[in-house]
């Protein structure tokens, strides 16, 4: 009911013991705050939250029009929503050092476990389309250390995402993670690494823990859980799988309303109002006043249906 009762604070430490190489901690990418509590209710470690998704939700593209105002409130109400610890995406970090640090101290006060920052230039686009540029190691150390320095909380993570591998090759991207840790960055995000022996370089290569993208249509094949954790992953993402599938269902109905004048032929694969109301705990704001979920709802038992997740 309302949002989550567990602090932030709490939420960090969380996802600071977790990720621990081999674990393959596994976050889905929330694309509102009410997919979040459905992450949670099917036991997964975390959320994430795509810079992507955030840019997509508002109809822009993915090459940072997004503001840090519009990351850090989307953000914060996603993460409110849920038990889990968050991660959020923080492309360049909005601007020169002494703006990422007013970036991570924004996103701290929004609830968020984590954020990720990257070494490319504006304008970005995703990591997994080709045509990237990247800044020099110096630029990138700095963004880190001032990351790093002005945080609140020191369990807040700090992640640092390299795009080099796809410009200047796996050896270029080794250097680089080298070079980031060093500089403070507490975990790491190698993009767009073409194979598991690339992985596994990577987490040889740094003692820090180091994340997987698992984004569909990209340059790395989808592997199991089990594949990353043997090569030392220790947190895999799906940032937009869940949006796709929602637009995909929504696309498709929306056609057989335009075909058959009504979506009677698309209702079997709705969410029920049952389940919707499940998931917004409705039955549970009677707590504030009992008229409020004084009905009966076809199929809703709150109690039979948690016993069958």
């Amino acid at each position: 009911m309302l949002y989550s009762k567990v602090s932030p604070a709490e939420k960090r430490r969380a996802l600071r013991d977790m990720l621990t190489p081999g674990a393959a901690r596994q976050f889905p990418g929330a694309f509102n705050p009410l997919s979040a509590r459905l992450i949670e209710e099917k036991n997964f470690d975390g959320v994430y939250i795509s810079g992507a998704v955030l840019a997509n939700d508002l109809g822009l593209p993915d090459i940072g029009l997004t503001t840090l105002p519009e990351v850090a409130n989307r953000a914060g109400q996603i993460a409110r929503m849920t038990d889990l610890p968050a991660l959020v995406d923080a492309d360049t970090g909005f601007g020169e050092p002494m703006n990422l640090a007013r970036t991570i101290q924004e996103l701290e006060h929004a609830g968020l476990a984590g954020m990720h920052i990257e070494d490319q230039i504006l304008p970005k686009r995703c990591g997994h389309l080709d045509g990237k540029t990247v800044v020099d190691t110096a630029t990138m150390t700095q963004r880190i250390a001032a990351a790093a320095d002005a945080r609140i909380d020191e369990n807040f993570l700090i992640m640092a995402r390299t795009d080099i591998r796809g410009i200047d090759g796996l050896d270029a991207a080794v250097d680089r993670v080298k070079a980031m840790v060093d500089a403070g960055a507490d975990a790491i995000f190698p993009e767009a690494m073409k194979d598991l022996t690339e992985f596994e370089t990577i987490t040889n290569a740094v003692d820090v823990p180091v994340l997987a993208n698992m984004t569909e249509f990209g340059k790395s094949e989808l592997f199991t859980r089990q594949q990353l954790a043997d090569v030392g992953v220790a947190m895999i993402i799906y940032p937009v799988t869940l949006l796709r599938s929602a637009m995909g269902a929504a696309e498709r109905v929306l056609d057989t309303i335009v075909a058959d004048g009504t979506q009677n032929a698309s209702v079997d694969q709705m969410l029920t109002r049952a389940r919707l109301y499940e998931l917004v705990a409705y039955e549970d704001y009677n707590a504030f006043d009992s008229g409020i979920f004084n009905f009966e709802v076809p199929g809703l038992d709150v109690q039979a249906n948690a016993e069958n997740l």
